[in-house]
């Protein structure tokens, strides 16, 4: 299955050519545990916009780089904020959105694609992406779940969508230069938008006559 049919062609152009096959065309159901040993599933994230920067250990601080400015993007609050409270900022909002109606958050998410390390080593694995990142959840990736379902360029950063019903939209891999980023900040916006209510309750059918 081709990446690229799940956005509209103007937004396309975030995927690589060469973007490896979906997993499933329909949600995406990724299962791991973060660096607290608490559980992680996208699953958990319906509703809204799922960004998942993932890399292998040599491509982990281009992630992270790159996480913080997609984050920062959508919560520019978050800037200013103490550290524990960064990942709580209010997502910014979208013009036209509904009054009283919750606006789709932006969730972007870092992934750590650790999948040489042994299960004996998992406990020192977390605790050093514990001391590095003691605030901020990562996601980590025991089972190469990220390469085998969508691809990956291991030493670099690696972006996955997820729309707000759980499916992925598209996959950058590698780090995106200027204009790659602004086509990725526009298919996050693109699928922001998709969820407008306007558009749900236009696709609804109309009730049956009684």
């Amino acid at each position: 299955m081709n990446t690229m049919r799940f956005l509209p062609v103007a937004l396309a152009a975030v995927l690589f050519a060469n973007a490896t096959a979906m997993a499933s065309e329909g949600p995406v159901a990724l299962v791991m545990e973060d660096q607290f040993q608490k559980r992680c599933e996208t699953a958990a994230l319906r509703g809204h916009v799922v960004v998942l920067v993932y890399a292998g250990r040599h491509g982990a601080e281009a992630a992270v780089d790159l996480g913080r400015k997609l984050h920062t993007h959508y919560h520019p609050s978050a800037v200013e904020a103490a550290p524990a409270e960064r990942a709580k900022q209010p997502v910014i909002g979208i013009a036209g959105w509904p009054a009283g109606v919750p606006i789709p958050d932006v969730h972007v998410i870092p992934v750590a694609c650790v999948p040489e390390v042994p299960t004996m080593l998992r406990g020192l694995v977390r605790s050093q992406i514990r001391k590095g990142s003691p605030h901020l959840p990562v996601w980590l990736d025991y089972e190469d779940a990220m390469r085998q379902g969508f691809g990956i360029v291991p030493d670099e950063p690696n972006v996955l969508l997820i729309d707000t019903a759980g499916v992925a939209r598209g996959v950058n891999a590698g780090q995106p230069d200027d204009t790659k980023y602004s086509q990725l900040l526009a298919a996050i916006d693109e699928l922001r938008a998709q969820a407008f209510p306007a558009t749900r309750t236009a696709a609804l059918p109309a009730p049956a006559a009684r």
